[in-house]
């Protein structure tokens, strides 16, 4: 599937999504988010989308990869154990996973983004195991069918202790 964002940039406020104020505000004036995703949680990506932020600062609080690049505006990032990164509009950003730190942003910025998710060896292995059992009335394949252990494994996914 292929999601063209038509000239973002020129997209009306007014026609972006109320976010609402941002989750972990620190002084001065909370800032206050739009946007709106095209892409809401498909394999490998969380969403996609356009965001605008006002003026404030806050904690961030993505902790999946994400890539962005700003369209307007100017803003700092600045990570828990690092310098002050400026970004300005047209530089383009790519925070690794567990990126901390913290947002001051000095006039309205728009972004589009893409929040990456990458599975870890967890998610892998549950996509396994929901991959070996129908969950709509839990059938258990030859390949795990053990005396116990199918049993076992059948009982936790069917009440959800793993999935």
């Amino acid at each position: 599937m292929t999601i063209l964002i038509s000239q973002p940039a020129t997209i009306r406020k007014e026609d972006l999504d109320q976010l609402g104020p941002v989750k972990k505000p620190l002084d001065g004036p909370t800032a206050h988010l739009v946007g709106k995703k095209f892409i809401d949680d498909m394999p490998g990506i969380d969403s996609m989308g356009i965001w605008e932020c006002s003026p404030g600062r806050w904690q961030r609080t993505i902790m999946q990869e994400e890539f962005a690049h700003f369209l307007t505006g100017s803003a700092t990032f600045i990570p828990t154990n690092g310098k002050p990164i400026e970004i300005k509009a047209g530089d383009s950003i790519w925070f690794p996973r567990n990126s901390c730190g913290v947002w001051d942003i000095r006039e309205d910025v728009r972004k589009v983004y893409v929040v990456i998710d990458r599975p870890n060896a967890w998610k892998k292995f549950k996509a396994w195991i929901k991959s070996l059992l129908s969950i709509g009335g839990v059938h258990t394949p030859s390949l795990i069918s053990t005396p116990v252990g199918a049993s076992l494994l059948g009982d936790a996914l069917a009440n959800g202790r793993f999935l």
